[in-house]
C-alpha cells in the first residue's frame, strides 16, 4: 500500500485514478491540477509516489518532475501522458520519472506502474 499524491488538470483523470488506486488499497494523500501545486503537496505530504500529468496549466509535468527531484532526488514518480506525446514521455524519464502510464488509463496498467516502483 502506497500514499499517492494524484496530479492532473481534468478532474475526471483524477477521480478515475482514485477509484483504480483505492480499490487496491492504496492511499490518496493529496491531489493537485498543475505542476506548481505538486511540488508544493510534494513537499508538505512527502508521497511514496507521484502520479504527474504531463500537459498541464502553470508548470508541466516535466518541469514538475525536475523540482520534485531537486527536492528529493530519491522521489517516485509515474508520468501520465496521451498517445502521441512519446517525445514528452522520454524527457519526462529523463528528468528523472521512473515509468509512465497512458491515458485512457489501463486498472492493470496504473498497479503494475505502482507495484514495480514499490
Amino acid at each position: 500500500m502506497a500514499r499517492i499524491l494524484i496530479v492532473d488538470d481534468a478532474k475526471f483523470m483524477r477521480i478515475t485514478l482514485t477509484k483504480i488506486l483505492q480499490k487496491a488499497n492504496h492511499t490518496i494523500i493529496g491531489e493537485a491540477e498543475n505542476g506548481k501545486e505538486a511540488v508544493e503537496l510534494y513537499q508538505s505530504l512527502h508521497p511514496d509516489v507521484v502520479i504527474l500529468d504531463i500537459t498541464m496549466p502553470v508548470m508541466n509535468g516535466i518541469e514538475a518532475v525536475r523540482a520534485i527531484k531537486q527536492v528529493d532526488r530519491n522521489a517516485k514518480i509515474i508520468i501520465c501522458s496521451a498517445i502521441g506525446q512519446q517525445r514528452m514521455v522520454v524527457e519526462a524519464i529523463e528528468a528523472g520519472a521512473a515509468d509512465f502510464i497512458v491515458k485512457p488509463f489501463e486498472e492493470n496498467r496504473v498497479l503494475e506502474a505502482i507495484n514495480r516502483l514499490l
